[in-house]
């Protein structure tokens, strides 16, 4: 059965740093794109981070870029996000995401989602 479980959310002061986990289970981590997206209420979904799964380069949206890092443990399964210098507007819900297109089909997979609240 395939999962993804985020975790290290929580509560943090404005120019605070928070790690967030990703932990994959029921298939390979690395065959698949793998992404972070959060999201505010009442707005679409935003991505933050995404890798490749053929060349292994990560690009970031514009609001983390030079804030967020994101990495793999592909022994664990893992993928993280380094969140550093957060801002009140980095307040949202965030997802990890899995995607794999072939030929045979697609695969995407959502984690349930973990909170980030930033105060000023």
């Amino acid at each position: 059965e395939v999962h993804l479980v985020e975790s290290g959310g929580g509560t943090v002061q404005a120019g605070g740093s928070l790690r967030l986990s990703c932990a994959a289970s029921g298939f390979l981590f690395d065959d698949y794109a793998r992404g972070w997206f959060r999201q505010v209420p009442g707005k679409a979904r935003e991505a933050i981070s995404c890798v490749g799964s053929s060349d292994g380069s990560t690009t970031y949206g514009d609001s983390v870029k030079g804030r967020f890092t994101m990495s793999s443990d592909d022994a664990e399964n893992t993928v993280y996000l380094q969140m550093n210098r957060l801002k009140p507007e980095d307040t949202a819900v965030y997802y990890c995401n899995a995607d794999q297109r072939t030929a045979w089909g697609i695969h995407n997979y959502w984690g349930q989602g973990t909170q980030v609240t930033v105060s000023s």
